[in-house]
């Protein structure tokens, strides 16, 4: 591996606005990232696992990212930069674990905006708004529009998203108060078991396995919290407010997915909604009458749409910058414009995003990927944690994750766990995101991993580890 160190003028013209967001933004831009999963997709994991199934694969879904969560929250207070879990992964694992960790959160952060535009235009579509009888538009206008919002600024950015957010969150509440007037325990144990699968019960319908195979839905209800800390150059005093911002949207998040899960399965039943692309409207109205609240739990559900995909063009564009100062990816991708926006950085994932959506329709596909992605980079950035506490225990910590190690193991073996669950689900979409991975990693082999930039901040922060070992062999 060959680095060097580029000019003060390189890193000038790859810099972002300081000091734009405290903490109730980023906890707003926390749950912005998940709130979309609320409203759709983690009831897929009922015709996997049943209720019971779902219900544990959450629960342990929730655990992990509750534990590396706060282990990113460590993490990030060392290592307060753009590069987020690559720069982690670079001082613990080294440039190749760096680039694997980095490149894994592209890609669920690349195809995860394109799949919920899909999903978007499918709610437009079903409200009937428009006219429209054709979604590309919606998608060209979800791009277009919002990655313009991100030009235009970052703090307009984080305050779009926060007001959004709070509609979505809104109205996750009010449709868990009018759920659970309708509330009845044996509608959640209502899919036929499967006398076929081992430990089947009315509770786990296709028996323990199912638990496994619910895993990545489980995932739903929280996919996308770890983008927090792409915001720490952005942020004001990123190392007390980092760890609070992200500490405060996970404790959200698993209040919503609780009540979420419990009063729609409750109120609509589990085998109702195994295939209902609208869950809580289904829940609510599931003979299609249009009660007043469905239909206002359906537009929310279009601003939650709206939240996730906005706030997963900001993680993206984040991640794509730091890769492309560091020189992993082509060096013109983290140019910034004069508001300190990385055009570039946003414009080319946007137009990679809308060519698949409008190319290919298929959401769920372009989602099994996102989360195969995910897995991958959640298990590196356990491992992060781990090999940082082991070998460099001295290393100065403004926040302590609360049980050391044996959280971000906790959190190491889940990932591991919800990474082979993948399997179970979409083969495909495991096979195409290990393609991707195949040929960026031959770019980086081959061609970036000679040309690494020596001064970007996430590159110093690894040099200085590599220095001080030095001194203590001397």
């Amino acid at each position: 591996m060959a680095e060097r160190t580029e000019s003060p003028g390189y890193l000038e013209k790859r810099s972002l606005r300081r000091g734009s967001a405290g903490p109730l933004l980023l906890t707003g831009l926390g749950v912005a990232y998940v709130v979309s999963g609320d409203y759709s997709g983690w009831n897929f994991g009922l015709a996997h696992g049943g209720f019971g199934g779902l219900a544990v694969a959450a629960a342990l879904m929730g655990l992990m990212y509750t534990c590396m969560v706060f282990a990113l929250a460590e993490l990030a207070a060392i290592l307060p930069t753009a590069g987020g879990g690559y720069g982690f992964a670079r001082r613990a694992l080294g440039p190749w674990g760096g680039f694997l960790t980095g490149t894994a959160i592209l890609i669920e952060y690349v195809l995860a905006p394109a799949a919920i535009s899909i999903f978007i235009g499918d709610y437009v579509e079903s409200l009937h708004l428009f006219g429209l009888t054709s979604s590309w538009p919606v998608y060209l206008f979800c791009f277009a529009v919002f990655i313009g919002v991100h030009l235009w600024g970052v703090g307009e950015a984080l305050r779009f998203s926060f007001l959004v957010t709070g509609v979505a969150v809104a109205a996750l509440l009010v449709f868990a108060v009018g759920a659970f007037t309708d509330f009845h325990t044996g509608r959640l144990n209502d899919i036929p078991a499967d006398p076929h699968a081992f430990g089947s019960s009315s509770w786990l319908p296709f028996g323990l396995l199912g638990i496994w195979a619910a895993f990545p839905f489980g995932m739903w209800f929280f996919l996308g919290v770890e983008g927090v800390p792409l915001a720490a150059e952005e942020t004001r005093d990123p190392a007390r407010t980092l760890p609070r911002a992200m500490a405060t949207s996970m404790g959200i998040l698993l209040l919503l997915a609780l009540l979420t899960f419990l009063a729609a399965t409750g109120a609509g039943g589990a085998n109702a909604l195994t295939e209902a692309g609208n869950p809580l409207v289904t829940a609510l109205d599931p003979d299609g009458g249009g009660r007043v609240l469905a239909r206002v739990v359906n537009y929310a559900g279009l601003a939650g749409l709206v939240a996730s995909f906005f706030s997963l063009i900001y993680a993206g564009s984040r991640q794509l910058f730091a890769l492309s100062r560091a020189g992993y990816l082509p060096r013109v991708l983290s140019l910034t414009s004069r508001r300190k926006a990385p055009w570039l950085g946003l414009l080319v994932p946007g137009t990679i995003g809308f060519t698949l959506a409008a190319a290919t329709g298929d959401g769920a596909r372009m989602l099994n990927v996102a989360v195969f992605g995910a897995t991958i980079s959640y298990a590196l950035m356990s491992l992060s944690h781990i090999v940082l506490r082991r070998r460099e225990p001295s290393l100065p910590r403004p926040y302590r994750t609360p049980g050391g190690v044996a959280t971000s193991t906790t959190a190491f073996v889940l990932a591991c766990a919800a990474l082979v669950a993948t399997f179970l689900v979409d083969v495909t979409a495991a096979l195409i995101a290990l393609a991707v991975y195949a040929v960026a990693a031959g770019y980086f082999a081959l061609y970036s991993r000679h040309r690494l930039v020596a001064n970007a901040p996430e590159e110093e922060f690894a040099a200085l580890a590599a220095a001080e070992a030095e001194l203590s062999r001397e």
